[in-house]
């Protein structure tokens, strides 16, 4: 039987380029954790640590008051869903998935993952951060990060982890809006502060930056290697579609930024007087934007990171 001319198999870029891809991986993922960590750290010197901060902020916790009574019958419920349990439940269905996708380092880096942020905002809310008495406000003592938002959004990270490539936009875009209703559901029932939530995501990313770094360092067993011969194509519909989430949600978020941006600016510039209804209104909105923002573009940071971690050296149907 005659057989048609065998169609050359394309080996991909030489193994020092792809190692070389390896490493710029992992140094990305290094710089988002750095990042992450600076960025926390910058939210309480500013908005808890000055006058300035903790006077925009107490707006914002006060305009959450208006309209509450009707939020907080949406909100209250939600809250109620994030605890332990729910820590627990979320981190069994992310291993069982890794577990099913015969992926027992995801499992363990997942365990990781949620574990290591849960931890590190309790740390640094009841140990490392204070909230100083500068006569802004009651006194609650120091909320950031917020562990609601960590939980939520380390749960939500986690099963963007283990995801199969297909599926990972979708889970990103529902990881977006449940973290973000999370956090807005904070501010509505007055338990939290913007710059807490925010604080949150970034806890979240870095831990999301730090898991990515060390599943790109890893090398994989001979087998693997062996049938991961080729790069992900770029035209794969699996990548087109992460490529146009990441965008979608990095838009929202620069959009939703601008506007956090101008609303607080404005608080900020009349924080010395009285806010009113008015300006605990516009500071509130800004706090909402501001939670959206930040979730939309640690999401798309994580999604991102996420396929360049799984698919370095890997084919589409072996990616992730």
């Amino acid at each position: 039987m005659h057989e048609g001319p065998s169609v050359p198999v394309d080996p991909g870029p030489p193994a020092p380029r792809r190692a070389r891809a390896r490493v710029g991986v992992v140094l990305v993922c290094a710089a988002v954790a750095v990042a992450c960590a600076v960025g926390v750290v910058l939210l309480w010197r500013v908005f808890v640590e000055t006058w300035a901060g903790q006077r925009v902020e107490d707006a914002a916790l006060d305009g959450a008051a208006i309209g509450q009574g009707h939020l907080w019958r949406i909100a209250s419920p939600l809250l109620d869903v994030v605890s332990v349990g729910f820590v627990a439940g979320g981190l069994l269905t992310a291993a069982a998935v890794a577990l099913v996708r015969r992926r027992l380092s995801l499992a363990v880096q997942v365990a990781v993952l949620v574990g290591g942020a849960n931890l590190t905002t309790r740390i640094c809310k009841e140990w490392v951060f204070e909230r100083p008495l500068l006569g802004v406000g009651a006194d609650y003592g120091n909320t950031l990060p917020s562990g609601h938002t960590t939980a939520a959004g380390s749960v939500a990270a986690a099963l963007l982890l283990v995801a199969p490539p297909r599926a990972r936009p979708l889970v990103a875009v529902l990881g977006v809006g449940y973290t973000a209703l999370t956090g807005i559901s904070t501010l509505v029932g007055q338990w939290h502060r913007p710059s807490d939530v925010v604080a949150a995501t970034l806890v979240v990313l870095g831990w999301t930056a730090l898991v990515c770094g060390a599943m790109a360092a890893r090398r994989g067993s001979t087998a693997t290697a062996t049938a991961a011969l080729r790069r992900v194509d770029p035209a794969d519909r699996s990548w087109v579609r992460t490529r146009r989430t990441a965008l979608a949600m990095a838009v929202v978020g620069v959009a939703s930024g601008v506007a956090a941006g101008a609303l607080l600016a404005r608080t900020w510039a009349y924080r010395a007087g009285t806010a009113g209804r008015e300006g605990e209104l516009l500071a509130y909105g800004g706090g909402v934007a501001s939670v959206v923002a930040a979730c939309s573009l640690t999401f798309a940071l994580m999604l991102l990171l996420r396929h360049a971690a799984g698919s370095r050296d890997e084919t589409p149907s072996a990616s992730g």
